[in-house]
């Protein structure tokens, strides 16, 4: 069958193994570890900092056999919002997917902020005058950029995310080569006092402030699950996209966060006014291979950055699309682009919060903004989606499953356990900031919000429960090729 866009309005499933994996690759890694690695050894107080990036990969893992399962289950476009519908639609109609599409209409956009401000810091090692309007300008024009380039097919984006991925493997590689040939284990490996002491009051917080700077770097493995009403062999592809992108990410931050910390001595990173504290990749460049290297290595991790927030807004963008074609969001957001298949307005809206959670961001300080961004996500998302996954195995037990989890339930109690540890120390972690609160006010909005929409549209609870019948997932779609 041809790959021609179906008569029916619907996906088409483009998009195969590889450039599924370097999709969820590239919006893993993009600028995080680069901005973050300063983050991560200030929450920890030294270099022991390897245990926040250990931590999250853990999370990650568990967390993503969670999608996978639903997602190989459930392959429509829309990722959580489909599983959150399918699990709970008896009881509550339509509350918990609406509330999904409301939050993740926030904290997309959020991360995909903290990838364009990690852009205009790095961008700042090559331009040390660029002034606060000129970078904010930069990171809106960024943005821009990204939306447009967008507003095209699907297989021309996938093979645009290929070429990012390659870059982004270059880049984080020349890293990691280069912290290699001026490698000192006495940096790298000499931890304060009592740094793993977990009867000590201080690990925890820091503990937990760490485990969410690391899920925030491996956020992105689950983008091919928004994806899933254009993948190919969805069962199959979506699982081992999962699964290799966050293996190979741990792989290539855990040799990037050492490597770092046995060139950079650590107190740097700490120093607000030290080039290590902002570009440290850019500092292993110069103080090994000089600043030629540097100015290379820094222009790589621009792409990289770019290509993270282009492969995270493109998953994003399809949330509200299935949401709306499914009569669970605002209608307008279910038109894909006539020609070339792209959910336009969800693509514009994305852009539109990217760019304002930019300037919050460049405007206050990147570790409240991960924050924020994460507690926003962890209820109606992380913690909801993994009652979700147990909910439809006692409900469902005969749905079709190419994908199970393995061993059930121990992965998804421990992804369970680290979020309540990300939710439960976040307020702790932000003094003067709360995040939970601010979480929870977005929610409480995001009720009234529906309960209006389910007004107008005389659903539950002001009109009948959803029927108990099985249903068919996600849209109609098309096998290219």
């Amino acid at each position: 069958m041809s790959g021609s866009p179906p008569p029916t309005g619907g996906f088409v499933r483009r998009v195969g193994p590889f450039h599924a994996t370097a999709i969820n690759m590239s919006q893993m890694c993009g600028i995080g570890p680069f901005v973050t690695i300063p983050l991560m050894v200030s929450a920890f107080g030294g270099p022991q900092a390897v245990v926040g990036f250990v931590a999250g990969a853990v999370l990650a893992l568990c967390d993503g056999l969670v999608w996978a399962e639903l997602g190989a289950a459930m392959p429509g476009s829309g990722g959580s919002y489909v599983y959150l519908r399918e699990a709970f639609r008896h009881r509550t109609g339509r509350l918990m997917p609406f509330l999904f599409v409301w939050t993740a209409m926030l904290f997309i956009p959020l991360i995909m902020s903290t990838g364009v401000v990690g852009f205009v810091q790095y961008l700042g090692y090559l331009a040390p005058g660029l002034g606060g309007t000129a970078g904010d300008l930069v990171g809106l024009g960024v943005i821009a950029l990204v939306v447009l380039l967008l507003r095209r097919g699907i297989e021309h984006i996938a093979r645009i995310a290929a070429v990012m991925w390659t870059v982004m493997i270059a880049s984080v590689l020349l890293v990691i080569a280069a912290a290699a040939t001026a490698f000192s284990p006495h940096l790298a490996f000499t931890y304060p006092a009592h740094a793993l002491d977990v009867t000590s009051g201080h690990f925890w917080p820091g503990f937990a402030a760490g485990l969410t700077i690391g899920i925030y770097d491996y956020l992105g493995y689950n983008t091919t699950a928004y994806l899933g009403a254009e993948i190919k062999d969805p069962g199959r592809t979506l699982p081992r996209s999962i699964v290799f992108s966050v293996l190979g990410i741990m792989t290539i931050y855990l040799l990037l966060q050492i490597g770092t910390l046995g060139v950079v001595d650590w107190h740097r990173m700490t120093d607000p006014h030290d080039i290590a504290s902002t570009s440290v990749a850019s500092a292993v460049l110069e103080r090994t291979w000089g600043r030629g290297a540097a100015v290379t290595v820094t222009v790589l991790i621009l792409v990289t950055a770019f290509a993270s927030v282009f492969t995270g807004l493109l998953g994003g963008s399809r949330v509200p699309c299935d949401a709306a074609r499914d009569g669970v969001f605002f209608r307008p957001y279910e038109r894909l682009h006539p020609e070339h298949r792209f959910p336009a307005l969800g693509l514009a809206t994305m852009g539109v919060i990217t760019a304002i959670g930019f300037l919050i961001g460049r405007h206050t300080d990147l570790a409240t903004l991960i924050q924020l961004l994460t507690t926003v996500m962890v209820i109606v998302q992380a913690l909801a989606q993994i009652v979700a996954l147990t909910v439809l195995r006692r409900r469902r037990p005969t749905m079709r499953r190419p994908y199970r989890m393995w061993l059930y339930p121990l992965p998804a109690a421990v992804a369970f356990t680290g979020w309540c540890v990300i939710y439960g120390y976040a307020d702790e972690n932000s003094p003067g900031r709360h995040p939970v609160e601010w979480s929870l006010a977005w929610l409480a909005l995001g009720c009234v919000a529906f309960l209006i929409w389910a007004r107008l549209e005389r659903a539950w609870p002001f009109g009948p429960k959803e029927t108990p019948e099985e249903r068919t997932e996600g849209q109609p779609v098309l096998e290219a090729g």
